[in-house]
Formats: structure tokens, C-alpha cells, sequence
């Protein structure tokens, strides 16, 4: 009788095992997914650096010579300008700038690069500026608008002067 005692408990040990068996694996995936959200979440909250505009360098800049070179060997050392005047002073501008951007947060300026080619009538450079952000000067829009010409219409207006405009032959 006594073996019927003992196979009990080692059936009741033997399921505790079994349990204890299945529930590792278990914790295991949890926690690895714990970890790559986690590790996600980290990921989402590092800043995007964004660059736009034509970025060049200024090894390039310092090589155009002003006298001495041409619209065609600035276009073939610096590429396409950004913005060309068009009055007044021939000049070309080739503008960049590098922001940051984290989560939902306006984007911050990391880097703003601006330079200004000028030409003489004969497309000889005369100038290349570099213009860096401390000689930048902040600009105010103006909230005032323009006024249109014509009607303004009330609610009522507008509800009632669609009456009778539909075409029944479609």
C-alpha cells in the first residue's frame, strides 16, 4: 500500500515539472518582446536629420577665383544654383540648411550654408560670399490681407442661390 501512496506524489511532481516546463519558454518570449519594444521605443525618439538644398563644400567655394573664371566653371564645380537673380546684379545662390527633427517637436537648425556667386555682364565672377547664420537678419511677416473684389455672401445666400442650377438631363 505504500506504493500506492509514493506514485501520486510523483505524478503530482512530475506535472508541477511539466508546468514549470512550459511556462519558460513563455517567459523567454515575453521577455524578448519586451526588449524589442522596448528597443523600439528608443529607436522612435532618435532625432531625423534632414538636409535639403544643395550642399557644397567649401574646398570647392575657395577654388573659384574671382577675375578668372567663368558661369561655366562655377556650374561645373559647384553644379546647379539654388536661386538666380532675376534683376538687377547677375548672381546665383546655392543654399542648404540641416535639420533636426525629434518625435513630434519643431525641427531645429543644426546647419544653414549659404553662398552668393556674382557675375559682370561678360559672365566673369566678381564675387563669392559665404554667408554664415550669424549675418542672417530675421524677418516679420505682416498679418494684413488682401482684399478681394465682389460679393460677400451670408449663409442663407449661398443655400439659396444654388436653387434652380441643377441640370435634370444627367
Amino acid at each position: 500500500m505504500n506504493n500506492n501512496k509514493k506514485a501520486p506524489v510523483a505524478r503530482s511532481f512530475e506535472t508541477e515539472r511539466g508546468t514549470r516546463d512550459m511556462k519558460a519558454p513563455l517567459l523567454r518570449s515575453a521577455v524578448v518582446i519586451a526588449l524589442a519594444l522596448g528597443a523600439l521605443n528608443v529607436g522612435a525618439c532618435s532625432p531625423r536629420v534632414d538636409t535639403r538644398g544643395n550642399a557644397i563644400h567649401i574646398e570647392d567655394v575657395a577654388e573659384i577665383k574671382p577675375g578668372e573664371h567663368t558661369r561655366q566653371h562655377v556650374l561645373s564645380k559647384l553644379g546647379s544654383p539654388s536661386a538666380q537673380t532675376a534683376f538687377g546684379d547677375d548672381a546665383w545662390y546655392y543654399i542648404s540648411e540641416k535639420t533636426e527633427t525629434t518625435a513630434f517637436l519643431a525641427p531645429k537648425l543644426i546647419e544653414r550654408q549659404v553662398v552668393v556667386v556674382k557675375f559682370d555682364p561678360h559672365g566673369v565672377v566678381t564675387s563669392v560670399d559665404v554667408v554664415d547664420e550669424q549675418s542672417a537678419e530675421n524677418i516679420e511677416p505682416i498679418d494684413r490681407e488682401t482684399p478681394t473684389a465682389g460679393n460677400s455672401l451670408g449663409l442663407v445666400e449661398q443655400l439659396l442661390s444654388n436653387v434652380g442650377r441643377f441640370n435634370r438631363d444627367k
